[in-house]
């Protein structure tokens, strides 16, 4: 199966990089990145040393429900290319572990289907989680803080 990693919403990083408001009505707060720990949300690689970052709060799910979950996520300050493609993103080369959970068309959690897995073993859990037909797509957090840092789906 070909699984596609997805970057935050472009409509909603163009917006909060202009001023607009995070999740929370906020604007985003600006800090200079260490390099490390600092996973860009639209690039889906670590915000470099030195360079200006947003530090903000996001929901990554079309609408406010119970399932919705808000946290904060880190972007490159000035523009950057959003990842694309099926290749598996930078940000998710630098933990040891991953926590997953299958979402359903509905945007509901799946019962079950949350689990940390090895980073060697992210992939197969994705794609094995994707292959029940009650589950639309999954998402990757971080499993020390439980940041959201992308959406993995099947190719279409």
């Amino acid at each position: 199966m070909q699984l596609i990693f997805s970057a935050y919403d472009q409509g909603f990083v163009d917006a909060v990089r202009a001023g607009g408001p995070d999740a929370n009505g906020q604007p985003a707060e600006h800090a200079v990145s260490d390099g490390t720990g600092t996973p860009c949300r639209s690039c889906l690689c670590n915000v470099p040393a030195g360079a200006g970052m947003l530090i903000l709060a996001a929901r990554p799910f079309p609408a406010l429900q119970p399932y919705a979950e808000l946290g904060p996520i880190f972007l490159c300050a000035a523009a950057c290319t959003p990842f694309a493609g099926a290749g598996e993103p930078p940000i998710l080369s630098t933990s040891p572990d991953y926590l997953l959970k299958g979402y359903s068309g509905g945007n509901r959690i799946v019962y079950g289907t949350g689990q940390i897995v090895e980073a060697s073993r992210l992939r197969d859990y994705a794609a094995e989680l994707l292959k029940d037909a009650r589950v639309a797509y999954v998402d990757v957090r971080s499993a020390r803080n439980n940041c959201f840092l992308t959406r993995i789906t099947p190719q279409t």
